[in-house]
């Protein structure tokens, strides 16, 4: 199972999707780049129809909250924008715009055995790309929802893609949620019974 309308390789490079090796990574959770993002009820769908997709298939999802550093104040005027967990998520909270620096992160994924990543979320060209790079640096084989996937400014939407699929895919590769859902609801053609006519 593989989602194959990804580009610019048919994700992932293995050819195998395990629902169980898979994680779900929503990065500007809540928080402060959750409030700087542009708002847009399509992404916030997208999201959506991925957690639920996700957690029936036995995918990981993980939030991320990007928080900013204990010397400085978030912002609080604005109401809040933040998703709220469900039982079988999971959430950290990552100090500055990295997922993975200041929070639990990468012990969280190990423990659960996650080695393929699917990235979306507030901060297209903030959170998101910042996390999918460590993600990248750190072995993991990464895929980018992009229309799951809300900017700080929209103008940044088609550089921030094409950042991920340059050099061959340099960090991973990028489809839309239908081709995701598509490769996780798959399933798999039944074995043929051995000595069967």
């Amino acid at each position: 199972m593989i989602v194959a309308e990804s580009t610019p390789y048919a994700w992932p490079y293995d050819g195998r999707l395990v629902p169980g090796r898979t994680a779900l990574v929503v990065c500007g959770a809540a928080g402060e780049w959750a409030h700087r993002t542009s708002q847009d009820r399509t992404v916030e769908a997208n999201i959506e129809v991925l957690r639920h997709t996700s957690t029936a298939c036995g995918v990981l999802v993980v939030l991320v909250r990007q928080a900013p550093d204990p010397s400085t104040s978030e912002r609080t005027a604005q109401p809040s924008v933040g998703l709220i967990p469900e039982p079988a998520e999971q959430a950290v909270v990552a100090i500055g715009v990295d997922g993975f620096y200041g929070s639990p992160l990468d012990a969280v994924l190990h423990r659960h055995g996650r080695t393929h990543l699917l990235f979306a979320g507030r901060g297209f060209e903030t959170t998101i790309h910042s996390t999918l790079r460590r993600a990248n640096d750190r072995g993991y084989e990464c895929l980018t929802v992009a229309d799951a996937c809300a900017t700080v400014d929209p103008r940044m939407r088609d550089a921030s893609i094409s950042t991920i699929e340059m050099s061959g895919g340099i960090f991973g590769a990028v489809a839309s949620t239908a081709s995701v859902i598509l490769a996780l609801r798959h399933e798999p053609e039944p074995e043929p019974n051995e000595g069967a006519p």
